[in-house]
């Protein structure tokens, strides 16, 4: 897919107006910055490839804390508090160890903040521990909520992992989450982001038509791929082997998964007790001037969770001939649900960056997931 013809306005204007702006999402350089001013930490130097271009890889830390329960701290209480009042039984993550499903873990990670105010911070699953059914959320001491950092905040950063279908396999530095920094409200006005919509700047389709809502771009289920019987999805399987996170394409997909494929247009059934991936008709493009964020949960469209690992880079799908899909995490909650090709199953968010990154997705660093289509977790090898 040839990069769309943006008007010289939308294509110069944005980015050098982007470039100087106080506003928006930090990009690589930025965050370059704050390592070196400190309001980043790590107890351990950082590692190539850690700074993305909007974000930050977190590593785990030395030991995971098995709870009872998932918890947030609350305004008077520091995390591992609240650990102790669990009694939380420590695991050795230095030679690696065995996060089981169904169990909840609090795990020390190896980067801190001392954040100066400008800015807050909102975390992620990255890609790969999403399509893993691994629930993994930020947690800050006195937080009263998930993924988020407030600005001024000074600490520790814990992440809690659930694994939820397979047990997997960790140790320290291990990278299962990722952290953005925010500089005011960058989200787009309707009329710049109706200006980037109508000039296929943002989700390109070949049939049908796109959706919009305010301030969000939403997206549709592919349950047609290339024909009938094609594949169109995967279904984990239950009672599988364990996954060791680092092992990139260490595992035979059809072990751990069953293949979905399209029967003649037929609607498919999610069971609230199963574990679906899936993707969109459209493909996804983000433009190096803005960052995108998938919106994981959304009644108005079903009682379903569409995506674990909600960030698009600068560059995801940009660029001559590239088609990049965006992978769906479905989990269906209480009820059985069903789907139909076409379906709208999620809305992008995008945000303007607070300077274009020095470095994109899929342009100058390993990027797994670019160009991709219905696409498993790097841990397994291609089918």
């Amino acid at each position: 897919m040839a990069e769309p013809a943006m008007s010289e306005t939308v294509q110069s204007g944005a980015s050098a107006g982007l470039r100087g702006a106080a506003t928006g999402i930090l990009p690589y350089q930025q965050l370059k910055n704050m390592l070196r001013d400190g309001e980043m930490r790590a107890e351990v130097p950082l590692e190539a490839g850690q700074i993305q271009p909007a974000s930050l890889d977190l590593r785990l830390g030395a030991v995971a804390w098995r709870v009872r329960a998932s918890f947030l701290p609350g305004p008077a209480s520091t995390v591992i508090e609240r650990v102790r009042e669990l009694d939380g039984y420590p695991i050795d993550l230095a030679n690696g160890a065995v996060l089981e499903r169904g169990c909840v873990y609090v795990v020390p990670l190896l980067e801190s903040l001392q954040l100066s105010g400008s800015c807050a911070g909102f975390a992620n699953p990255k890609s790969s521990t999403g399509r893993l059914d691994v629930l993994t959320r930020l947690i800050c001491d006195r937080g009263e909520s998930f993924d988020q950092v407030d600005r001024h905040y000074s600490g520790p950063l814990y992440v809690e992992l659930a694994p939820r279908t397979f047990s997997i396999v960790v140790r320290t530095g291990s990278r299962l989450n990722q952290l953005r920094f925010r500089r005011g409200s960058p989200l787009l006005a309707a009329g710049d982001l109706d200006h980037l919509f109508s000039q296929g700047a943002l989700v390109a389709i070949d049939e049908g038509r796109t959706v919009r809502r305010d301030k969000e771009v939403g997206v549709t289920v592919d349950l047609h791929g290339r024909g009938e019987g094609a594949r169109i999805g995967w279904r984990a399987r239950k009672h599988t082997d364990r996954i060791d996170v680092d092992r990139v394409g260490g595992y035979e997909a059809l072990d751990f998964w069953e293949p979905i494929v399209n029967r003649g247009g037929a609607p498919m059934i999610l069971d609230p007790d199963e574990f679906y991936i899936l993707a969109t008709r459209e493909s996804v493009r983000v433009p190096p001037d803005f960052a995108a964020e998938m919106v994981a949960y959304d009644t108005s469209v079903g009682e379903f969770r569409v995506h674990y690992a909600g960030f698009f880079d600068p560059g995801f799908g940009w660029g001559e001939a590239v088609e990049s899909k965006a992978v769906l995490e479905v989990r269906s909650h209480e009820v059985p649900f069903m789907l139909e090709h076409g379906q709208t199953i999620g809305w992008l968010r995008y945000e303007r960056m607070a300077g274009r990154p020095d470095l994109l997705y899929g342009s100058g660093l390993k990027s797994n997931y670019q160009g991709q289509a219905l696409a498993l977790a790097k841990q397994f090898r291609t089918v």
